[in-house]
């Protein structure tokens, strides 16, 4: 049986990115998406967190990450986004509430979105940004002798060549370390993930891949595979990781949807809680405004049983622009309703919305 979901708008607002944290500490989950967060248990109310520079229908804003900064017990957000070309973090006020102060990281050049890995097992995640025009980098918080955020960053640019459009993060040669999938291969993470530049492996092309490219082993034989959608096309496939007798890897493209266009984000959860997860996308609605392949075509959200690599696909929301909606460049998974159950936060360009997870 399909999960059956609840569908309630939560803002206009034509933000395509969020986040679920504890803004304010009162232990209620709350949402996040752009220029406003929205107060948990029910998200009615509503509270300004700063301007957000709007241009050509885009908001600079395509990331709304959760970290204590600045180590002052309450979450901050990273943002960054295309036009801006800068890496930034908003300081939330914390009990004195108001607007937010937001502070430059750094000027890196259009980013995609960005995407967040423990990769050195601090405990903290490290920023990840996708910057097709220029080499892979990212951003480690520095902490204090008591573990906590300074509101500085140190800098390691692992890439050599630039990008190109895609992230993820898998182990791909199986031993043990958390490599990063670009659109053009993988770069293997060392022994000391400090160490730059990591090695290239220039293994497969990908086109204008998700944010973020999955590893998954989707047959179950040892090997993860990846799971990629095209971002600002039609397709959504898998690759399968194939090892010869000589070591030698290769790649073989399996379809899972050719027919619809623009997953730009993918999520692997278990969703109907079968203790097996699947994977949960959708169209970002107009990722290019009007320019991409199936921009006209109907938008919607949908997860997959992935079943060994059948790919059976299951509706969320689906139909015209104006009546369905999409999941924009970054959304959200987590259990809002305290019942168990892995519910949805949807933004984009047609606004902020919660699907409630009903259960099988």
């Amino acid at each position: 049986m399909s999960v059956k979901w609840k569908k309630r708008l939560i803002d206009a607002a034509p933000f395509e990115a969020c986040a679920v944290f504890d803004v304010n500490n009162d232990g209620q989950l709350d949402i996040v998406s752009g220029e406003y967060w929205y107060e948990g248990p029910d998200f009615t109310k509503k509270h300004k967190i700063c301007d957000i520079l709007a241009i050509h229908e885009y908001h600079d804003d395509f990331s709304d990450y959760p970290m204590d900064v600045d180590g002052d017990g309450y979450l901050d957000i990273i943002t960054g986004a295309w036009w801006g070309e800068t890496l930034r973090w908003r300081q939330n006020p914390g009990a004195a509430g108001g607007e937010w102060q937001t502070f430059d990281i750094e000027h890196i050049g259009s980013i995609e979105t960005i995407r967040y890995f423990d990769i050195d097992g601090c405990g903290v995640p490290e920023i990840f940004p996708n910057t097709p025009g220029g080499p892979q980098l990212f951003y480690k918080l520095i902490v204090d002798e008591n573990g906590r955020g300074t509101g500085k960053f140190e800098k390691y640019v692992i890439g050599e060549q630039p990008s190109g459009h895609g992230l993820g993060f898998g182990d791909i040669n199986g031993n043990g370390r958390t490599d990063i999938l670009l659109n053009g291969g993988w770069l293997e993470q060392p022994e000391n993930p400090l160490q730059t530049p990591w090695v290239f492996h220039p293994e497969f092309s990908l086109g204008t891949a998700s944010v973020p490219i999955i590893a998954h082993d989707v047959t179950g034989n040892g090997l993860n595979d990846l799971i990629v959608g095209q971002a600002h096309d039609y397709g959504l496939d898998w690759y399968e990781q194939i090892v010869d007798s000589t070591g030698n890897r290769s790649w073989l493209k399996h379809e899972i949807d050719p027919t619809c266009s623009q997953y730009h984000d993918l999520y692997l959860v278990d969703i109907d809680l079968d203790g097996e997860i699947e994977l949960v996308t959708g169209k970002r609605y107009r990722a290019h405004n009007d320019g991409d392949p199936g921009a006209f075509d109907p938008v919607g959200i949908y997860y997959f049983k992935i079943n060994g690599g059948k790919f059976e696909k299951h509706v969320i929301d689906y139909g015209p622009a104006g009546e369905a909606t999409g999941c924009g460049i970054y959304f959200w998974i987590e259990d809002l309703i305290g019942n168990g159950r892995p519910d949805l936060v949807a933004p984009g360009k047609d606004g902020l919305y919660l699907f409630e997870n009903l259960g099988s």
